[in-house]
């Protein structure tokens, strides 16, 4: 056997047990997806009428388009904590430690954890939209091609941010720690242009909204999908999006390879 068609059966392998322990345990996903469900029913029924008004919207269906987009990348960084736990639980219990000595592709055991979270992201992402469209969110405007291009966005951001994830479930010393150390991947969305522009935020505030990977994602996204727009915000995206995941890899990789003390 080839070593791409050992690479491919093992990665597969490694993919069918990470998907069957998030069906037999999916606690953790409904856990982390009820954050950006909450945020979006909060927001559009208690304070949507006042925040649209807020934008220049004429009524809480503006708002609604307006926060999809951001809740929509905030998910993505809510499931991916998921991951985060699912690798520190299996460098803790021992099992990486057993796949090191069997014979079976070395990079195999990280593909399974990184395709499994992006699938569970799509997911996560397709049942949050579903909730946005059920109280309201149209995308009337969009052409088949702007949606090719944002579903190819959030499959690339869950990329990346899955990459960061399993990065820092390697190195920390058990699955609460992990998760504590993840935290930043759903609270960044909170501090970005997500529910606000980041124009309308304190002068000293804004640079911390601009100058993170949220916010270009959110507003290159919210232009596909709405017609705002998009400026240089879709080659700042595309650049943090490829800087996480090649940072994220090195860092997952490197902390993979590294001799068990």
């Amino acid at each position: 056997m080839s070593s791409l068609s050992l690479a491919v059966r093992d990665s597969s392998t490694m993919l069918r047990r990470n998907l069957l322990h998030a069906r037999r345990y999916p606690s953790l996903t409904l856990n982390l997806l009820l954050t950006p469900i909450m945020l979006l029913l909060l927001f559009v029924y208690i304070f949507g009428d006042v925040l649209s008004t807020g934008i220049g919207g004429a009524d809480r269906s503006d708002y609604v388009a307006y926060l999809v987009p951001g809740i929509l990348m905030m998910t993505i960084g809510g499931t991916v904590i998921g991951t985060a736990v699912s690798v520190a639980t299996d460098m803790n219990e021992g099992i990486i430690a057993r796949f090191r000595t069997l014979a079976i592709h070395r990079g195999s055991v990280l593909v399974g954890h990184v395709v499994a979270s992006v699938i569970q992201c799509v997911a996560s992402v397709v049942l949050v939209g579903a909730v946005a469209v059920a109280i309201g969110f149209r995308s009337t405007d969009a052409t088949a091609l702007e949606w090719l291009a944002a579903f190819g966005l959030l499959a690339l951001f869950s990329l990346a941010l899955t990459w960061i994830a399993v990065g820092m479930g390697m190195v920390s010393p058990s699955a609460e720690a992990a998760a504590n150390s993840a935290q930043p991947l759903i609270l960044l969305p909170l501090i970005s242009s997500a529910f606000i522009p980041a124009d309308t935020m304190p002068g000293w505030f804004q640079p911390i909204a601009e100058y993170q990977p949220f916010t270009p994602a959110i507003e290159t996204l919210r232009g596909l999908l709405l017609g705002t727009e998009i400026g240089n915000n879709w080659w700042i995206a595309l650049a943090w999006c490829v800087g996480l995941t090649v940072l994220g890899y090195f860092w997952s990789t490197a902390s993979f390879n590294r001799d068990p003390k």
